[in-house]
């Protein structure tokens, strides 16, 4: 169970394409092992809005619209990737095949636009304007992040492992804290400012924490952004690896979590 904080973090990372749309490979290990999002966040946002309509933008398999669901929204969804959606809709979503930016949207306005774990694939230009189209006056706009740092002893053995498999990945994972999501806000604030069609963003933020078994770590990493395309051979390898230092760690970790959540609301 971990945030999607392995992903490229640099100012284009909506232009890596195929990270973004690799996500439906497995989509119900991803939906059995993903992290999922504090009913706090939902209860939080719900109390802003001006009614229950929302766009989930990257609904995904619907982790992240349940505890707005739960908390009394009306949630209809919008994603790329066909087999996510799919999951989604045996959940009981609305969900339509489209990127965001290209999506034509209903007739009648939003009161909320959510994106949980997606934004930072959204055109930072395209995709704030896209959303101030289906909010009504006063509705939010409402990215957010699971960040997720394990204990600092146990991502530097991770880092070491991902450093000696021959992953492919452009990047290599814990080599720093994962607050690195404080950038990913940033970079949305800073998108939604320059719409100019948003009032000045600002920023919710909800602290967890979970203990993490050897099993459930393993599960989750081919989940991460950029994992499914890991030569299988490397994949194992890399797995054997993280695996031996949760077992020398006891068999399990504590992952200390930050959801972060940008809010902005439509001028």
């Amino acid at each position: 169970m971990v945030a999607d904080a392995l992903e490229p973090s640099g100012p284009v990372i909506h232009s890596h394409r195929v990270i973004a749309e690799s996500f439906g490979d497995d989509p119900e290990r991803y939906d059995r092992a993903r992290p999922r999002y504090p009913r706090a966040l939902a209860d939080a946002v719900i109390a802003l809005l001006p009614g229950p309509r929302i766009v989930d933008v990257g609904i995904g398999t619907g982790i992240s619209a349940l505890p707005f669901r739960e908390a009394g929204a009306e949630v209809v969804g919008v994603e790329v990737d066909a087999r996510m959606a799919e999951r989604a809709r045996s959940r009981g979503f609305e969900v339509d095949v489209s990127p965001f930016e290209d999506w034509p949207g209903p007739r009648s306005p939003y009161d909320g636009v959510i994106a949980g774990q997606a934004w930072h694939w959204i055109d930072p230009v395209a995709g704030p304007a896209k959303a101030a189209s289906l909010l009504r006056p006063g509705g939010l706009l409402v990215p957010f992040w699971n960040s997720g740092d394990p204990e600092p002893e146990v991502a530097q053995a991770f880092a070491e492992v991902y450093r000696g498999v021959e992953t492919g990945l452009p990047f290599t994972p814990y080599a720093a804290p994962l607050n690195a999501y404080a950038g990913m806000t940033e970079r949305a604030a800073d998108g939604i400012r320059a719409s100019g069609l948003f009032e000045e963003p600002g920023l919710l933020a909800f602290d967890w924490q979970t203990t993490i078994s050897r099993a459930d770590w393993l599960d989750v990493v081919p989940t991460m952004g950029g994992h499914s395309r890991i030569p299988r051979d490397a994949l194992h390898e890399l797995l054997d690896g993280l695996g031996r230092v949760v077992d020398e760690n006891g068999g399990s970790f504590v992952m200390s979590y930050t959801t972060v959540a940008v809010t902005a609301e439509r001028s």
